[in-house]
């Protein structure tokens, strides 16, 4: 969006801290954006179990991508050029792609088994 940021972070370990995401984007974005600055308090909203579920997870992630369309900035989702999906160790991943969502969930399980990147 023109004037904020949709991020969701999906951890993989049971100590995954997206406090810590969310403080490493914040900081490592600010020159980035200048002049514009992060707000002091962001609108964090933690997913509870029954929202990380497939299903709830994929509906939150097309509600953000379909933010652009929703304000009238585009006429498709996927000509918002500022959209995508980052996975560390993942590159070629994008969410435009007709298999993203099974490649995403493939490598997620494969990540929350313990044997990937992550593990």
């Amino acid at each position: 969006m023109p004037d904020h940021l949709h991020w969701l972070g999906l951890g993989v370990t049971k100590d995954s801290d997206l406090r810590l995401g969310s403080e490493y984007l914040r900081r490592n974005l600010a020159k980035d954006l200048a002049p514009a600055q992060w707000q002091h308090q962001p609108q964090d909203h933690v997913l509870r179990e029954e929202e990380r579920e497939r299903e709830a997870f994929t509906s939150t992630c097309h509600y953000i991508l379909e933010n652009p369309l929703r304000k009238n900035l585009v006429k498709d989702r996927r000509e918002w050029e500022v959209s995508g999906c980052v996975i560390p160790g993942y590159a070629d991943i994008d969410w435009r792609l007709e298999d993203f969502w099974m490649r995403f969930w493939r490598i997620y399980n494969f990540e929350v088994s313990g044997k990937g990147v992550f593990g």
